[in-house]
């Protein structure tokens, strides 16, 4: 269990805090492309690591990230006017570049030079299949985007979740990987799985043991159990700095997919959940597992899905008494998200109790603290931020020997990094 001072630095993410300094040190997603379809159309209210911002797209097609706040009246840029390669407050009519450069200042008298000692904190964008990537660090040259292959392709897949949770609460969930075999497969056994399934490994043998490596991107995990013809049935996983997971899945080979998990912090209490995959030449994007609400324009009306803790995720118990499902609700994540909202926003670490099914937990909560102390005291760079290969890996299952390494038999299937179809895509 964590002290009550290690719980703080490991959630708080606000300016100023170590965690929140060491994120922003990171490029990582802001908002989706499509949020801001074409120029000078509507911005958009984003909120990231505890900062109130406004996006908008400027005549240009470029993207800008922008404190909420006029620094005339403190008036929300928000209700601004977006328009000629700016955002124009209505209230005095001072306009921004995406840069924060004060452009216009029609209040003031023509010959007053005030316009250019005015600037609004704004932050560097860059988009990539979809996504608008932001940094919020100090950097004046920022470092390279991650080669988080997911979001390397022109075919995509992407889904966002609002979750009313701190960042490290559904991060801890991906490393969980043992929950699977009960909170999403609970239901199953010897008569409704097929023999040499991964699924019937996880039915026939519900505990397991863990080997835990540090790595140049942050931690992984192999979680092992015996296969009834004397072999391992390993499940393969990573979290990556500075919230990114890839996880297993449910009958997911080890390899065969390239895509990431971000658990991105809009603030203490609440995190936007990212899925990010490359999409299979014979596979279209969807997200029909979700009944969206229709999204708002306040600071968590994004993203919101209509199961949610205020009805119980529309629990079925006779659903659950039958066995048709061990939780009775319905959706692997929603079962995921019942499970890390159930514990309050953010829970109290210094009353769990923690087994050795948890290594993974416990490593990764120490790196996370190391590396945010390390910036913190003596600017230590934060692990990964200037190698942008290190995210060159994928996750899965894999039955393997006995008599191996697990972690140097799975290399190649671990570091499968599509160069060839990228430069395809690269050359049009």
């Amino acid at each position: 269990m964590l002290t009550v001072e290690e719980n703080e630095l490991l959630c708080r993410v606000g300016p100023g805090t170590p965690m929140g300094n060491f994120m922003r040190e990171y490029w990582f997603p802001g908002l989706k492309s499509d949020e801001l379809p074409e120029p000078d159309c509507a911005p958009v209210r984003i909120k990231l690591l505890g900062e109130e911002l406004v996006a908008f797209r400027d005549t240009d097609g470029n993207v800008g990230l922008v404190d909420n706040y006029c620094p005339h009246r403190r008036a929300s840029l928000f209700f601004g006017r977006n328009e000629e390669c700016g955002l124009r407050c209505v209230y005095h009519g001072w306009k921004f570049d995406v840069d924060g450069n004060c452009v216009d200042m029609p209040s003031e008298p023509a010959e007053s030079n005030f316009k250019d000692k005015v600037r609004i904190t704004a932050y560097r964008c860059q988009e990539r299949n979809g996504i608008v990537w932001t940094y919020m660090g100090s950097r004046e040259v920022p470092p390279p985007l991650p080669e988080l292959e997911g979001n390397m392709h022109d075919s995509y897949n992407i889904t966002v979740l609002h979750r009313p949770i701190n960042w490290m609460q559904g991060l801890e969930g991906e490393m969980d990987t043992l929950h699977v075999t009960f909170l999403h497969l609970g239901h199953l056994n010897e008569k409704n799985t097929e023999p040499g399934t991964f699924n019937r490994f996880q039915a026939t043998m519900r505990e397991g043991k863990f080997d835990v490596r540090e790595t140049p991107h942050g931690t992984s995990y192999g979680m092992f159990r015996p296969t009834p013809d004397g072999q391992n049935y390993w499940r393969v996983g990573h979290i990556l700095f500075p919230f990114y997971a890839m996880v297993p899945g449910i009958e997911n080979p080890l390899g065969a997919n390239a895509g990431f998990i971000a658990y991105v912090p809009m603030d203490d209490h609440h995190t936007l959940e990212w899925g990010v995959r490359a999409l299979k030449s014979d596979e279209t994007p969807n997200d029909n597992l979700r009944d969206y609400l229709p999204n708002a324009t306040d600071w968590y009306g994004r993203y919101n899905i209509t199961q949610n803790f205020a009805n119980d995720f529309l629990i079925d118990r006779e659903a659950q008494k039958r066995n048709e499902s061990f939780t009775g609700i319905k959706g692997i994540r929603q079962q995921d998200m019942a499970m890390t909202e159930s514990m309050g926003s953010i829970y109290d670490r210094t009353k769990e109790h923690l087994g050795t099914t948890d290594q993974m937990i416990i490593r990764t909560r120490r790196r996370f603290m190391s590396a945010a102390r390390g910036l913190a005291e003596d600017g230590s760079p934060p692990p990964g931020v200037d190698t942008p290969s290190v995210y060159h890996q994928r996750s899965g299952q894999v039955v393997l020997s006995q008599a191996v390494d697990w972690w140097d038999a799975t290399r190649e299937l671990r570091e499968t990094f599509d160069v060839e179809q990228l430069a395809v895509e690269a050359s049009g």
